[in-house]
C-alpha cells in the first residue's frame, strides 16, 4: 500500500520585532485668559439697515497741459459747480478755435483763403453783473501776463473809484481809467463805431495779438444783436479770422485739417495781409470770449460793428430794480484801446465831436476828465504794427 505523504512542515514563525519609536506626544497649550473673537460676524438679519454704497469714483485728473477754466465765486456758486462738471473737460484755445471752425465752415466764402490770428485767451465765467470787469481780466492776461491782474483787485479798485456799484462798467471811459490804472498801459477812446476809418485800426490791432473789449447787446446764444443797449454785455476778442484772395509769401502755413486756412509760420516773421474792404461781405470774423461761456465765440465783424452802434438806451427792468448805477450817458458807437507799451503812463484820451453820426478824435494827453459813456465801444492795447 501507498500511504499519503505528509504535510511539508510549517516555517517557523519570525521573532517579533521591536515596535518603532514614536514622538512623544504633548497636551496642547492652555489658551490665554483673554482671547479675542476672530470669528465672522454673523449673517445680518433682514431686519438690519443695508449697508451703503461705497463713495463714487473721483473725476478723471485733467490732461496734462489742458488748465480749468477759471471760475470766479466758484466756491460758493452750487450752480457753477453743476454746470462745471456737466461741462465735461475743456479744450485748449487752439483745440477749440479748430473745433469752432470746423463747426461754422460752411459759413466761409469759398472764393478767399483765410488767415487766422487769434492769441492765447483764458477763460473766466462772470458771477453776478460784472461782465466789463471780466472782460478786462481777460484782457490782462495778455497785457500783465502770465496772469494778469486778480478779479477781486480790479472789482476793488472799481467800486473804489467810484466807477461801478454792482461790479457793472457803464462808462467807456471809466473802464479806459480803470484799465490804466491796473494794467499801467495807454487808454485810446475810438468814437464813431468799428466801421470807417476805425475798421483798418482795430483790424491791424488783432493782428499784432493785442485784445480788444467790445461793448455790444447780447443774443440768448451769446452773438450779437440790436436790442438799443437793453442786452448791453462786454465780450473780449483777440483773434482775427481774414478772407483775402492770396496769402502773402512764404511765411503762412496751411492748416493740415482745414484745406484754405492759413496760421503764421512761428518762429518766422511774416508780412502783413491786404485787409478785406469794408464793403466785402463776409470777409471778416472776430474771435471773441466773454464771461457767460468758456468757449470762444466766431462771430462777423459787420454784425459785431452794427450792435456796438446801437447802444443808445438803458435796460427798463435794470433801471426799475432798485439798484445804484454809476457812469451812465449816452454815446453810440464808442470804443476803447489799451496800448500794450507799459512804459507810458500817461492816458492817451481821444474826445469825440459828434456831427452827422460821425467822430473827429484828437490826442489829449494832458486832460484826465472826459464824459462819461455807455458801454457802446471796444477796448484793447494801442497796436504797434511790426
Amino acid at each position: 500500500m501507498i500511504s499519503p505523504c505528509p504535510p511539508p512542515p510549517e516555517p517557523p514563525a519570525p521573532p517579533p520585532k521591536a515596535p518603532a519609536p514614536q514622538a512623544p506626544i504633548l497636551p496642547p497649550p492652555p489658551l490665554p485668559p483673554h482671547l479675542p473673537d476672530l470669528a465672522l460676524p454673523p449673517p445680518s438679519s433682514s431686519l438690519e439697515a443695508p449697508v451703503p454704497p461705497p463713495p463714487p469714483l473721483p473725476p478723471p485728473p485733467t490732461a496734462p497741459g489742458v488748465a480749468p477754466p477759471h471760475v470766479y465765486g466758484l466756491e460758493k456758486s452750487r450752480l457753477l459747480k453743476e454746470a462745471l462738471e456737466k461741462a465735461g473737460p475743456v479744450p485748449r484755445g487752439r483745440e477749440d478755435v479748430k473745433r469752432l471752425l470746423k463747426l461754422h465752415k460752411d459759413r466761409f466764402r469759398s472764393d478767399l483763403r483765410w488767415i487766422l490770428f487769434c492769441a492765447e485767451l483764458p477763460s473766466l465765467i462772470q458771477e453776478g453783473p460784472q461782465c466789463g470787469l471780466v472782460a478786462l481780466w481777460m484782457a490782462g492776461t495778455l497785457l500783465v501776463p502770465p496772469s494778469g491782474i486778480p478779479l477781486e483787485r480790479l472789482v476793488q479798485m472799481a467800486m473804489e473809484r467810484g466807477y461801478t456799484a454792482q461790479g457793472e462798467m457803464f462808462s467807456v471811459a471809466d473802464m479806459g481809467r480803470l484799465a490804466q490804472e491796473a494794467l499801467g498801459c495807454q487808454a485810446e477812446l475810438l468814437c464813431g463805431g468799428l466801421g470807417g476809418p476805425n475798421r483798418d485800426h482795430v483790424l491791424r490791432h488783432l493782428v499784432t495779438g493785442h485784445p480788444l473789449l467790445i461793448p455790444y447787446d447780447e443774443d440768448f446764444n451769446h452773438e450779437p444783436c440790436q436790442r438799443r443797449g437793453c442786452k448791453a454785455h462786454w465780450a473780449v476778442s483777440a483773434g482775427v479770422l481774414l478772407g483775402v484772395q492770396h496769402v502773402p509769401g512764404l511765411s503762412y502755413a496751411e492748416d493740415p485739417d482745414l484745406p484754405g486756412l492759413f496760421h503764421p509760420a512761428p518762429g518766422m516773421p511774416h508780412q502783413p495781409p491786404s485787409l478785406p474792404e469794408e464793403g466785402s461781405p463776409g470777409a471778416v470774423y472776430l474771435l471773441s470770449k466773454q464771461g457767460k461761456s468758456w468757449h470762444y465765440q466766431l462771430w462777423d465783424y459787420d454784425q459785431v460793428r452794427d450792435s456796438n452802434l446801437q447802444l443808445t438806451d438803458f435796460s427798463p427792468t435794470r433801471a426799475a430794480d432798485g439798484r445804484e448805477c454809476t457812469g451812465l450817458g449816452a454815446a453810440e458807437g464808442k470804443s476803447l484801446e489799451l496800448p500794450s507799451d507799459h512804459c507810458v503812463s500817461c492816458i492817451v484820451q481821444h474826445r469825440a465831436k459828434h456831427k452827422s453820426n460821425s467822430s473827429v478824435t484828437t490826442d489829449d494827453r494832458t486832460a484826465h476828465s472826459e464824459p462819461a459813456f455807455t458801454p457802446d465801444g471796444s477796448l484793447s492795447p494801442y497796436p504797434t504794427w511790426h
